[in-house]
């Protein structure tokens, strides 16, 4: 019995292995398609880790090198002249912003924010901010109403600029003579405790310069 039992398990054992060869051939491609997909998935999934790695250090160079220029203007030009899209575009319009030196560049860098600020493309934080910095450029050259209900979607709670953004109202609530309704809105940001101690010294100054008390302000 011990000899049959031994012989019946090794014939068991070759009709097995029989059985996996013939499964081998038959599907071993599929395997083997299986391993080249997974190896060349990861080399591109490398690949392209190192091309985005590559193209944010050039992009952060050719910022570095624009702003290294010697005049606003060939500072504002250089930026621009950056070959951009998207996030990247809207990153650049912002420093343009910074660098104007005449009135010509503020008309264009006030265009380009306009744009940025009502493409859907570009993630929200980007387009406010673009709004907000074009509601800056518009406060020496704009109707103060236009200002004011530019930047009404920034003020509402819990928009990321909103403190920034009630500044600029309360500039031009007093551009528009509306002097009480500019020191409320500056008491608005003294009031909350998200105000950095830059803008709190800003309303403050504000405040003063407009007639109002601070002790009201603060109390």
């Amino acid at each position: 019995m011990s000899n049959n039992d031994s012989f019946i398990d090794e014939v068991s054992d070759e009709v097995r292995r029989d059985r996996l060869y013939a499964m081998l051939r038959r599907y071993g491609w599929i395997a083997i398609l299986a391993v080249v997909l997974l190896v060349g998935a990861a080399a591109w999934v490398e690949w392209r880790r190192s091309a985005e790695q590559a193209e944010a250090r050039a992009f952060g160079d050719a910022i570095v090198a624009a702003l290294d220029a010697e005049t606003p203007e060939a500072r504002r030009e250089a930026l621009l002249a950056i070959d951009a899209e998207g996030t990247q575009q809207a990153l650049l319009a912002m420093l343009a912003a910074d660098t104007l030196e005449t009135d010509e560049a503020e008309a264009q860098t006030l265009e380009l924010l306009t744009e940025i600020s009502g493409d859907g493309t570009i993630p929200p934080l980007y387009r406010e901010l673009a709004t907000l910095k074009a509601a800056m450029l518009l406060q020496d050259r704009a109707d103060p109403q236009e200002v004011i209900d530019m930047i009404e979607p920034l003020t509402i709670p819990g928009a990321p600029y909103r403190l920034l953004a009630l500044e600029q109202r309360a500039i031009a609530e007093m551009r528009a003579g509306e002097t009480s309704d500019a020191i409320e809105t500056l008491r608005g940001i003294l009031e909350d405790g998200a105000a950095t101690r830059d803008l709190q010294a800003r309303a403050r100054q504000l405040i003063v310069a407009l007639g109002g008390s601070l002790e009201t302000a603060e109390g």
